[in-house]
């Protein structure tokens, strides 16, 4: 789905945001996957673009920076782009993070055997990694997030540098991938140490050739708030008791801790908000998702913020009352680069509207002709004011078929 310019175009005139897709076209393989985008299709589900993100390399350094910490990269190091990223946002690879999570695997590469090596897997252990092949020269392991696998490198090549020992480093999706990454490395930079990884599509590569003025990493404290807040929720209560709407916030309250690793804060039963903490932003918007189709199957909407503070994801969460068609959207909004984006689930009603423009537009059409001729013969006939009864009737039958 993703594609379809004349619908996305509708909309954006409609809610005067750019909208970059209406679906996925994320190709799934693993039941999870297939769910998951399944989903993404039946909702029609959009990604829409809020503020754009101007992807450079300036700005991919600035965002590296954000996301490991400043301090967790020495001020001697060597910045390299080896392959640009391009200056858009690809949907298929959000929704990849999204379902596959953050997860990231680490290989480090030793330019000789070294017993330095047993040091670097205790503390890739000790950063609640997992060591899945170990030699006397190579480790793979798999970490929680590509940021925590990049602070961790920087940490184990300054630690090689104090032992005059040269390490390589590379992060990606697979093992495979990242032993791959770190082939590229040498290839475009040389046998230095340092550490290649991608951000955005793009691929780039820190590189020291010096000591570090220290060689310990911080661990950034977890900071991926989702604000989430059930719009008009006086009516829900209304029409439906105030029961229902505990029965909601129960569910998603175990459904964000339990299948997404949050921590819920600021929620009282009976309440219509709530606040919860995140290990990754990738979880963050899962739960935000999931939170919205399961709200929206019950009758109600949600405007849900995600930021690194708790008053950052409750400004975002707010946004959705200046995003509207009429009332206030079911958003989802959160950082991408440096622009800001949202996932807006449509209504049931807008649904059935996309789907008569991207599945029956050849009905739509005929409908339009016919319209068309009836009006034109009534206008000659003298009877122009039936017109509007025509088109009205129209309406009702492209809607009600």
């Amino acid at each position: 789905m993703a594609n379809h310019g004349l619908t996305r175009y509708i909309f954006k005139l409609l809610t005067k945001h750019e909208i970059i897709s209406i679906g996925t076209k994320y190709y799934p393989t693993t039941p999870l996957e297939i769910e998951y985008v399944e989903m993404f299709n039946f909702t029609q589900t959009m990604l829409m673009e809020l503020e754009k993100a101007e992807i450079t390399t300036d700005s991919i350094f600035y965002n590296l920076l954000r996301d490991v910490g400043e301090e967790n990269i020495p001020e001697n190091h060597h910045f390299y782009e080896l392959k640009p990223a391009e200056n858009k946002i690809e949907e298929f690879a959000l929704v990849s993070n999204i379902i596959m999570g953050s997860d990231r695997y680490l290989y480090v590469e030793l330019s000789n055997s070294s017993l330095i090596i047993n040091e670097f897997s205790n503390i890739i252990m000790e950063e609640k990694g997992e060591i899945v092949e170990q030699s006397s020269t190579e480790i793979v392991s798999k970490l929680l997030s590509k940021n925590d696998a990049i602070r961790v490198a920087i940490k184990l090549v300054g630690m090689g540098l104090d032992n005059g020992v040269n390490v390589r480093a590379a992060v990606g999706m697979t093992g495979a991938a990242a032993i791959e990454r770190s082939i590229n490395l040498t290839k475009e930079v040389g046998e230095v140490s340092g550490v290649g990884f991608t951000k955005l599509g793009g691929e780039y590569a820190l590189v020291f050739d010096s000591n570090f003025l220290k060689s310990s990493s911080t661990t950034p404290e977890l900071q991926n708030y989702l604000f989430i807040d059930v719009i008009d929720s006086t009516k829900f209560i209304n029409d439906y008791g105030r029961d229902k709407l505990v029965e909601l916030m129960t569910g998603v309250k175990n459904f964000m801790e339990i299948e997404c690793n949050g921590k819920i804060e600021g929620y009282r039963e009976g309440g219509d908000d709530l606040i919860a903490r995140f290990p990754s932003k990738d979880l963050a918007i899962r739960a935000g998702l999931d939170t919205a189709w399961y709200i929206l199957n019950n009758g109600a909407k949600i405007r849900a913020g995600i930021g690194k503070s708790r008053r950052e994801a409750g400004e975002r969460a707010q946004l959705a009352d200046e995003v509207q068609i009429s009332n206030p959207l079911s958003l989802v909004v959160f950082d991408l680069a440096n622009g800001l984006y949202a996932y807006y689930i449509p209504s049931e009603f807008f649904r059935t509207v996309i789907n008569l423009l991207l599945n029956k537009r050849a009905k739509l059409i005929g409908i339009f002709i016919l319209v068309f001729i009836l009006v034109y013969f009534m206008t000659i006939l003298g009877y122009w004011e039936y017109s509007f009864v025509i088109v009205i009737l129209a309406a009702l039958y492209a809607l009600a078929s």
